[in-house]
């Protein structure tokens, strides 16, 4: 009597081989990624260009840049917005390519309703 269900000849399908390899390198490639994506350093300016505000990927602050014309004691809020402008489209910049960089990794997934099972 034949067995009912299961795979042909008792192994697994070679598509599922496939699709394990290269959701094994999809992994590599987004972890390789991530790791450069980290290092990289995105720079936006407020103020017409008197506050610059550079982030790494981790959103961390790695330098602040006034002109002078910006640093004024009697008006500190003014300073205290550019920078938090400045800060906020550099954070925003680093968000938007990562965002990039995933939706390029995983496009030809689809989510999970790309699957073929």
């Amino acid at each position: 009597m034949a067995k009912r269900g299961g795979f042909p000849g008792g192994g697994m399908p070679g598509n599922m081989n496939n699709l394990m390899k290269q959701a094994q390198r999809m992994q590599r490639q987004m972890e390789e990624q991530q790791k450069d994506f980290e290092t990289k350093e995105f720079t936006a300016t407020a103020g017409g260009g008197a506050v610059e505000v550079t982030v790494t990927g981790k959103k961390n602050i790695v330098s602040i840049k006034l002109a002078e014309e910006i640093v004024d004691p009697e008006d500190i809020e003014t300073l205290q917005d550019a920078i938090m402008a400045a800060a906020n489209e550099a954070i925003k910049q680093a968000d938007d390519e990562n965002a990039m960089m995933m939706s390029a990794l995983t496009g030809g997934f689809g989510g999970l309703g790309g699957l073929p099972f």
